[in-house]
């Protein structure tokens, strides 16, 4: 393999009951925009399969899982996810946690890089779903890992707009992972969890203060905990437009912010397994350019350092 490996969920085609907001056609809609705009070739995108259940009992409770999977969760439950139950949505799902755990597989395989076209579902507890996350694929992902013997510290960069808090309650007594999460201090979830690092941003804040952030705190922290493998969760909710938001970063300030987390930990040695996490916006079209910046930066990224 010598371009950078995309994993790509084809069964997100499959549509949400009519009317529901949340946007399941960008994940198809950002594959086509990659390959139309050269960011990708068809030869670089992997599919991910069905992973077993074992998998999500590594983070969740089997009765949770089971629940999920077989369509008999109760109605408040689904109401706290924010998404109705259905069969296609339960079959992507699961595949979405195969997709996330591929992802980190072919970064550690290839000593570098490896992107997502989904996944972030960091509001997800190991017994119920939140904020249109139902299973937790970082976390799940960090645990097959370990469990497999493939990384042991692993470095969670959370920097959707929203704090990562089912991400920061699972590992919040494990030394070996690290959360770390820059998020909208007025925003969703209203009651937080503690990750290992939070750094909860003022409303309004826009890119120049943002990428300092950034910079005064990731660094340091590579060279600190140093981790097998990072997972970077790149929601572009942190964007001006975007209608859960609170920020304002322009699509140049997010480039450079896909830029800059990828050649600190690329140029360090730390291998990169990226997600694409939150996006809310009601013009599809410029919500799924804002998710390609992360493409768009990590060839960059792969080619610059030959990865």
């Amino acid at each position: 393999m010598t371009d950078l490996p995309i994993v790509y969920h084809s069964d997100y085609v499959a549509p949400l009951p009519q009317g529901h907001r949340f946007p399941m056609p960008k994940f198809r809609q950002l594959y086509e925009l990659l390959l139309r705009n050269g960011v990708a070739s068809v030869e670089q995108f992997q599919q991910p399969e069905r992973p077993p259940r074992a998998w999500m009992e590594l983070v969740h409770t089997a009765e949770y899982v089971q629940a999920y999977c077989d369509g008999t969760l109760d109605l408040k439950a689904q109401r706290r996810i924010g998404l109705p139950w259905s069969a296609a949505l339960a079959q992507r799902t699961c595949v979405a946690v195969g997709g996330t755990v591929l992802t980190a597989r072919l970064a550690l395989r290839r000593m570098g890089l490896a992107c997502n076209t989904a996944g972030g579902t960091h509001h997800a507890f190991p017994n119920y779903g939140s904020g249109f996350c139902i299973f937790n694929d970082l976390a799940i992902a960090a645990r097959v890992l370990q469990s497999l013997g493939l990384a042991q510290k692993i470095l969670i960069v959370d920097l959707d707009v929203h704090q990562g808090d089912g991400t920061a309650h699972i590992f919040q007594q494990d030394p070996h992972v690290f959360t770390f999460s820059m998020h909208c201090e007025v925003n969703f979830p209203g009651t937080k969890q503690h990750s290992d690092l939070d750094i909860p941003l003022p409303q309004g804040m826009e890119d120049e203060d943002y990428l300092k952030t950034l910079a005064d705190n990731l660094p340091e922290l590579l060279v600190d905990f140093r981790p097998d493998l990072v997972l970077y969760d790149a929601g572009v909710d942190p964007h001006l437009a975007d209608r859960l938001g609170k920020l304002a970063l322009t699509d140049t300030g997010l480039f450079r912010r896909e830029m800059q987390v990828l050649g600190t930990c690329v140029a360090q040695g730390f291998p990169v397994a990226c997600v694409i996490g939150g996006g809310y916006s009601d013009d599809l079209e410029a919500l799924v350019y804002r998710h390609s910046l992360l493409h768009r930066a990590a060839s960059d990224v792969y080619r610059q350092y030959k990865l």
